[in-house]
């Protein structure tokens, strides 16, 4: 029952408690699997490879650089689409055979692989969604550039083909 009071000979109902605030959500843990869908990843720098094509033309693709284990293993999955003139520079510590799945990716990719000196030694294009194939040339790498599905057909993009790097020099480079 309200209480009510007085006020100048007048009765008025008094104002009722404010309501207690709820309790608050248990916290969710925070996720720690780099390929779980909720995963947070940090923002990755920026940077740009400039790719030599069939024809002597050069085309300047702007990309996320995964020079981290943890950002290397997360890569492009889940997201559900990459612009033209987009991608991920994957960087290693050295050069190796490289071999990359398309675990929880949505989109198709095109793979190129570039040995420390600049040289595309190999192209995967249209690398499957969502499958755990291993894709790799065979060839050892330094680095590998994902760019969407087909890009590389499209922009002439082949096997023998240069890449400068701009903008990658100073970036710390992770096991």
């Amino acid at each position: 029952m309200a209480a009510l009071a007085f006020a100048g000979g007048a009765c008025q109902e008094a104002p009722a408690a404010p309501p207690k605030p709820a309790a608050p959500a248990p916290a969710r843990p925070k996720v720690t699997d780099v390929s779980a869908e909720d995963y947070v990843m940090p923002t990755l720098p920026r940077a740009h490879v400039r790719l030599k094509d069939a024809y002597g033309g050069v085309h300047r693709v702007e990309v996320e650089v995964a020079a981290t284990g943890e950002s290397r293993t997360r890569g492009l999955m889940w997201r559900k689409s990459l612009t033209a003139g987009q991608g991920m520079l994957f960087i290693f510590p050295d050069e190796e055979v490289r071999g990359f799945w398309m675990r929880n990716t949505l989109i198709p990719l095109d793979m190129l692989f570039i040995t420390s000196e600049g040289r595309v030694v190999g192209i995967i294009e249209n690398a499957e969604p969502r499958t755990l194939t291993n894709r790799s040339v065979g060839i050892p790498s330094q680095y590998v550039l994902e760019v969407p599905g087909g890009w590389c057909q499209k922009n002439g993009i082949v096997r023998g083909g240069t890449a400068e790097f701009e903008g990658v020099s100073t970036l710390p480079i992770k096991p």
